[in-house]
């Protein structure tokens, strides 16, 4: 009788590397008994969930251990929110900095995080901040020497610069990737249906923003233009973020020749009478496939940004704005819930704010906020906050103030010099459909601005003239926007004596609605040190590690620095690798196991999924 993996992939429904490695049907489950049996269509060492940052670099740490993997994913696209992400990771103390002479510590960084994250309960104890920070030179040196080419941004400030133990230069990102490497297999990918297909780096945006009003900007267009060019020149599809990131490990992914199913979601997980997990049902082709894991179930399966009843429930929201992929829907978070699995800040997101286009296409918002000549008030025509903020603390203040404020929560208003000289990422496609669905609004006065914005005009001058007087002196006396590092990160430095600072003086005058986003849920299962699932009683459930957005962040209720979502993926994906293969070898008493069967070569043909 043929195992319903080897029916599948005669089928043509086999996604990755080959054909899935053909098992009997029975295996006796060494931890339910040993006079019981039970039916198993693929047996592997480790299972993972997902297909972003976390679960590929589990995927690539459990192969590098010898251990046999399969990687399964519920859409039809691989790569997550990392492969749409600005694909940034907040690595202190990072091996690179180190190599250009830049002074970092775990204890110097340590200090930071307890001093912007604090204490939050169990997922951001001192034990899970130690774990991440010591485990950053290791992560990057191994993913290096099997291809990552991590590059610095180093003029990127941490979130809180001014807090003690913050700095500038934390945080890397990936060169841009020829992704012509993968073959067709990239055709498959959400960074070929959603990313941004140039070489883009994170740290080119501050000054890109400005390409066009300042010598630094020019000359970072000049070399980004460049280098597309070569890049087209020399033959190559080069994509920069999140593209290259989740193109490089799915590069590595494929080398090591490790399968993934595609279009394949986890429906449940099995384990023994004591509560250890065996394995895990996925959905394949219209068929229930069982798979034993051996040394456990990885799951990196993404948040529940997606997820309309959830996002009611936990966070209040009658409607979202994610930019997160339609996937992120939390089904492996509900089914270990469902199993006493303990979860934390379900009430918390990577918050930004976001604009709205047409067709409902959410546009974060990140530097247009921040520049100057413009400013944020609420539906009572107010300012409510700093506009230079951190996305996260924007959010929250979006959120808070919209209890007391009903209405749309928030207006970017800003002149005619802002629109001028700064990008503006969502009206890069044109301005007019913008306006004539009152999206986007304008008018040579501002009077005339606030009647098209609904609120009241006097209001919406007295603080456009409150706000002119503090740009005239360089001192925002109620917000303090422009008085750390990080709000200056985003301005223009030709703007005296505050470059976050302009006034609002020449028309016409416009304003685009903003609405409290994000880039995904940040609560989920509570893990610990080792990216092991927690019961409710902070007891281990076996066989089981979680990473990434399916769990509740390290990083608590903030946002430390760029990258602060995707390192601690891939730190405690890793670690959960590398645990599982001790803890799988412990439970078997032997040593970590090669894999049952090689798989075909990578640069085989890729065939799409079915249904």
């Amino acid at each position: 009788m043929e195992t319903v993996d080897t029916a599948l992939d005669a089928a043509g429904g086999a996604v990755g590397n080959g054909p899935g490695t053909q098992v009997p049907d029975t295996e006796a489950d060494p931890g339910a008994g040993s006079a019981a049996a039970r039916e198993w269509d693929r047996i592997v060492d480790v299972l993972v969930v997902g297909s972003g940052a976390a679960a590929l670099t589990a995927a690539i740490t459990a192969a590098d251990e010898g251990l046999d993997v399969l990687v399964v994913e519920s859409t039809r696209l691989w790569g997550g929110t990392t492969a749409i992400s600005g694909g940034g990771l907040w690595m202190p103390g990072n091996p690179l900095m180190k190599k250009a002479g830049v002074q970092d510590s775990q204890q110097n960084a340590l200090t930071y995080m307890e001093e912007v994250i604090a204490d939050v309960g169990p997922v951001s104890s001192r034990e899970r901040k130690l774990a991440f920070l010591q485990s950053i030179p290791e992560v990057v040196t191994f993913l290096g020497g099997l291809g990552v080419q991590w590059m610095r941004s180093k003029d990127y400030p941490d979130y809180y610069p001014d807090r003690p133990g913050g700095m500038v230069g934390r945080s890397l990102e990936v060169k841009a990737f020829d992704t012509k490497l993968l073959g067709p297999w990239f055709k498959q990918s959400r960074a070929a249906a959603s990313g941004i297909p140039a070489p883009l780096a994170t740290d080119d945006v501050w000054e890109l923003s400005r390409a066009w009003s300042t010598p630094s900007g020019f000359v970072r267009g000049a070399r980004f233009v460049f280098r597309t060019l070569g890049g087209l020149l020399r033959g190559k599809r080069l994509y920069g973020l999140g593209g290259a990131l989740s193109s490089s490990l799915m590069y590595i992914v494929r080398n090591q020749q490790t399968p993934v199913w595609l279009s394949a979601p986890l429906t449940d997980l099995i384990q023994d009478d004591e509560g250890a997990v065996l394995g895990a049902v996925v959905r394949r082709q219209g068929r229930d496939v069982r798979i034993k894991a051996r040394r456990g179930v990885v799951l990196g399966a993404g948040g529940f940004a997606r997820n309309a009843a959830w996002r009611e429930k936990y966070q209040g929201l009658e409607k979202e704005y994610s930019s997160a992929p339609e996937g992120d829907l939390g089904q492996a978070i509900d089914i270990v819930a469902a199993r006493g699995g303990a979860l934390a800040l379900m009430d918390d997101a990577w918050w930004g704010p976001t604009a709205v286009g047409p067709k409902g296409k959410v546009t974060f918002t990140l530097a247009e906020r921040s520049m100057p000549f413009s400013l944020v008030v609420d539906a009572a025509g107010k300012r409510f906050l700093n506009e230079s903020e951190s996305y996260v603390d924007f959010g929250h203040h979006m959120l808070e103030n919209n209890k007391k404020v009903p209405g749309d929560p928030a207006w970017l208003v800003f002149e005619a010099r802002h629109a001028r000289r700064y990008l503006f990422n969502a009206l890069l496609q044109g301005r007019r459909e913008w306006q004539r669905q009152g999206l986007l609004v304008r008018d040579g006065t501002l009077a005339g601005l606030a009647g098209k914005m609904g609120v009241p005009p006097a209001v919406l001058e007295a603080t456009v003239e409150r706000f002119n007087g503090f740009a005239r002196t360089g001192i925002d006396e109620d917000f303090h926007r422009g008085d750390t590092v990080y709000d200056n990160y985003y301005s223009d430095p030709r703007v005296k004596p505050n470059p976050n600072l302009g006034p609002l003086e020449q028309g016409p005058f416009s304003a685009v609605r903003l609405y409290p986003g994000d880039l995904g849920t940040k609560g989920g299962l509570v893990t610990d040190a080792d990216a092991r699932v927690l019961r409710e009683d902070g007891s281990v459930i076996p066989g089981l590690y979680a990473a990434g957005n399916t769990t509740a962040s390290v990083m608590g209720r903030t946002y430390p620095g760029a990258g602060a979502t995707i390192a601690p993926a891939v730190v405690f994906g890793y670690r959960a690798a590398r645990h599982a293969a001790a803890y799988g070898a412990a439970a078997a008493g032997t040593a970590a196991a090669p894999a049952v069967a090689a798989a075909a070569p990578a640069d085989l043909p890729v065939q799409a999924t079915a249904g």
